[in-house]
C-alpha cells in the first residue's frame, strides 16, 4: 500500500481525481485492455475507494463486460478507470506522478502479444532533428498539476 496524496486526471484538465492510498500497480494483457488502451496493454493501479475523490468533473464510462465498465474523459477521450465488482483501478498514466507506479504484476499474461517481451530492445532514435521539433509543439494538454481553472481550449472547433 503506497499512502501520499495523489493527483492526476485527463489529457485537457476536465476530469481530475486525488487519491491518499493506492493499491497494487500492475499490467494487464487482455485484449479488453488493449483496446480501451489502444495499445499493447494497460498499467493500472488499484484504489481505495473511502480514499479516492474526483476533484473535477467525472469520467463516462463504456460497460465493456457484463460486470466491468471502463471510465474515460468524454471530452478528451484519455482512458482513466476499470471498475469491476471487486473495485476500482486507476490508468496509471493519468497519475500527475507516475515515479512511484511501476507495476509489480502482471495479470493475462498468457494474452500479451508476442514480441511486447522485446520492444524496448530495439533501436533508440538519435535525430536531434526530430527532437528540437518536438519542442516546437503547442500543446493545450493540462499541466501535470492541479490548477483553480483550466479553460477549455478546444483547438479542433
Amino acid at each position: 500500500m503506497k499512502e501520499g496524496l495523489f493527483t492526476g486526471g485527463c489529457q485537457c484538465g476536465a476530469v481530475r481525481f486525488r487519491a491518499e492510498k493506492l493499491g497494487r500497480p500492475s499490467i494487464c494483457h487482455c485484449r479488453m485492455c488493449q483496446k480501451q488502451f489502444g495499445g499493447f496493454f494497460s498499467a493500472l493501479v488499484t484504489v481505495e475507494p473511502e480514499h479516492f475523490s474526483w476533484t473535477r468533473g467525472e469520467p463516462a464510462y463504456f460497460q465493456s463486460s457484463i460486470n466491468i465498465d471502463r471510465g474515460f474523459c468524454a471530452k478528451c477521450g484519455t482512458p482513466m478507470t476499470y471498475r469491476h465488482p471487486g473495485g476500482l483501478e486507476m490508468a496509471i498514466g493519468a497519475f500527475d506522478d507516475r515515479t512511484e507506479l511501476a507495476p509489480e504484476i502482471q495479470v493475462n499474461h498468457a494474452s500479451r502479444l508476442p514480441w511486447v517481451e522485446t520492444i524496448f530492445d530495439q533501436p533508440v532514435l538519435e535525430d536531434p532533428d526530430f527532437y528540437s521539433r518536438q519542442e516546437q509543439i503547442i500543446s493545450f494538454q493540462h499541466p501535470d498539476h492541479d490548477t483553480e481553472v483550466w479553460p477549455s481550449m478546444e483547438p479542433w472547433k
